[in-house]
């Protein structure tokens, strides 16, 4: 439980001297206003359910009373869209759902200027003048609405705010940050039609549409006015400036986005919502119980910093593979911590990639010990997994990529504490190598070779570990062709079911041109347990490399969904041409 206040109704002082009292038996009490109460007769503990799902135990004795609050922590939202891309529909829907307090500033500025507020005396004198008002004056009216008590206690929503860098940097140095960003994308072609074939009825102020929404009678047709906002030409201006600003304050929101399809109907787009607000719920509330064992990561990966940039200077700084190191660790224990037994590691920076030729053995063994040790510090037992040769005769042997491997984890140095051969042993996979002290397992890079398979002695120490999770880092575990091609045909379907059952808890592929490993165009990036991210590689107007983000999906795009994110084309739209990311065909389809 969440100790949210703690007083003394006659001085702040907590006397450290203890007091035992005797306390009778306790007095149930209920009603139908959903109300219990408990009472001792020298002291009084009352718990109230409330309907809202909030939980209060309140306990006085000699003046001193506890609250605490199960009340799972409140959202904070932002959503963003162009002109007649569904935004206050979506925004309805999330509020009813959710119970947020929507928050326009639209609606702020007409509130405090017929309020005749201070604030709203100094916005009523830009508008009466033609002008846009401060951001500094709109920046204060919204921090203002946000420190109210009913969007601190249920969560807010805040509407197509920030609009332009400088805002975005002044909530930002506020402390005002958001769960998720939400973005609605809509084909510029579709909003055009939107807005163009609007119509207002100036009797009831209701909005049809020439097409999508007709007028029931016709003496409603013949009232019907267009707006002056609703010309192709004010659009299309309008759609401009909203581009422009949504790309100014793409940088500061970047890590928390989630771009939706706004293309469909409400009630598939409000689904899509509904699944990533819940999700980030669940995830505030994980990291609330949890305390401590989430405090590396948040709803929103509050300590997460991006994309490192120059991936391709070889070979990585310290700083880099630290960094990655961390990334697939807090991932690994956060799917660990929810129960995830059969998980997989996926990570192809250069040097982690055995088909470039800057690849280092030396840094996958760093990753695999930085995860090792970390489980080992939490006091469980692990065991390091290398596959040995594999074959007889003549095809004995093992994949070239895993040479040398055990001799180099035997003799790395794994801390002066005596980690290794006590909480970390190294073996070969199998289920011989399964021991009832092991608490998990982490696999190196295991994958078939020429004429053998890797699949049925990996199965079997599955099935020798139970539900003790075993990790794959960098697994291959494709079919691979023998000469007499075996390999490809007896068992296929069942060797890649099984393969299947190993979900990624992190995945980061940085992506090129077809044929090509340089220059770097994007990267897809996925931490458990949030969605897999595309990003674009770019240039600020500094000249300096960043990573924008694209697109989010709930799981591995495909690669048309891939090349419509980098062409800037909606999701699902029908095409023929894979496009120029044929490379990815390799990658996607692991």
């Amino acid at each position: 439980m969440m100790l949210t206040s703690l007083s003394h109704s006659q001085s702040t002082n907590v006397y450290s001297t203890p007091s035992i009292l005797p306390i009778s038996p306790p007095i149930l009490t209920s009603s139908s206003s959903s109300f219990l109460s408990l009472e001792p007769s020298s002291h009084r503990l009352s718990l109230h359910v409330y309907s809202n799902d909030r939980l209060r135990i309140a306990h006085k004795s000699n003046g001193l009373k506890l609250s605490c609050s199960l009340k799972e922590p409140p959202l904070k939202v932002m959503i963003s869209g162009a002109p007649a891309s569904g935004k206050g529909t979506q925004c309805e829907l999330i509020v009813k759902k959710f119970g947020l307090v929507h928050i326009s500033t639209g609606d702020l500025l007409r509130a405090e200027v017929s309020s005749g507020t201070e604030i709203g005396n100094k916005a009523k004198e830009f508008m009466n003048a033609g002008k846009l008002v401060p951001d500094e004056i709109v920046t204060a009216m919204v921090t203002s609405r946000l420190s109210r008590e009913d969007a601190k206690e249920n969560g807010w929503l805040l509407d197509g705010y920030p609009r332009s860098f400088s805002q975005a940097q002044s909530l930002q140095s506020l402390k005002i940050i958001p769960d998720v960003y939400i973005v609605l994308d809509v084909p510029d072609e579709i909003l055009i039609d939107r807005c163009v074939g609007r119509r207002l009825d100036p009797v009831t102020k209701k909005i049809y549409h020439v097409k999508n929404f007709p007028p029931e009678t016709e003496e409603i047709k013949a009232r019907l006015t267009t707006r002056p906002d609703d010309t192709e030409e004010k659009v299309k201006s309008r759609l401009e400036i909203y581009k422009k600003n949504a790309d100014a304050i793409l940088s500061t929101y970047s890590n928390i986005m989630k771009r939706i399809d706004g293309n469909h109907p409400k009630e598939v787009i409000f689904g899509e919502i509904d699944s990533i607000l819940s999700q980030v719920l669940n995830d505030k509330e994980k990291k609330r119980k949890l305390g401590s064992s989430l405090s590396q990561s948040s709803s929103v990966q509050d300590n997460w910093r991006g994309i490192p940039t120059k991936l391709n200077n070889i070979p990585h700084s310290r700083d880099i593979r630290n960094y990655f190191y961390d990334d697939v660790l807090q991932a690994t224990k956060r799917s660990i911590n929810d129960g995830g037994i059969r998980l997989k590691v996926e990570i192809n920076i250069p040097e982690l990639n055995p088909e470039m030729d800057v690849y280092r053995i030396g840094t996958l063994m760093e990753l695999v010990r930085t995860l090792a040790l970390s489980f080992a510090d939490d006091g469980k037992s692990v065991k390091v997994c290398v596959q040995g040769s594999m074959g007889e005769g003549a095809l004995a042997g093992m994949p070239l990529q895993l040479a040398g491997t055990r001799q180099i984890l035997e003799y790395m140095d794994w801390g002066e504490y005596g980690a290794m051969g006590t909480f970390i042993k190294i073996g070969a996979i199998g289920a011989k190598y399964v021991d009832e002290t092991d608490d998990l397992f982490i696999l190196v890079a295991p994958q078939n070779a020429v004429g053998n398979c890797i699949i049925e002695d990996l199965q079997a120490m599955t099935d020798a570990a139970g539900d003790r999770p075993v990790i794959l880092i960098n697994p291959r575990l494709k079919d691979l062709p023998a000469s007499s091609g075996i390999m490809q045909t007896m068992g296929r379907d069942k060797r890649l079911k099984y393969a299947a059952t190993f979900e990624n808890c992190y995945f980061f592929r940085l992506l090129y041109f077809a044929g090509t490993q340089y220059p770097i165009m994007g990267a897809l990036r996925m931490s458990y347990p949030y969605r897999y991210e595309l990003y674009k590689r770019v240039n600020d107007p500094s000249g300096k490399e960043k990573y924008v983000i694209l697109s989010t999906y709930p799981k591995k795009p495909t690669i048309d969904e891939v090349n419509d994110a980098f062409e800037g084309k909606p999701r699902n739209e029908n095409k023929k041409a894979v496009g120029i990311w044929g490379f990815l065909s390799g990658i996607l389809q692991n």
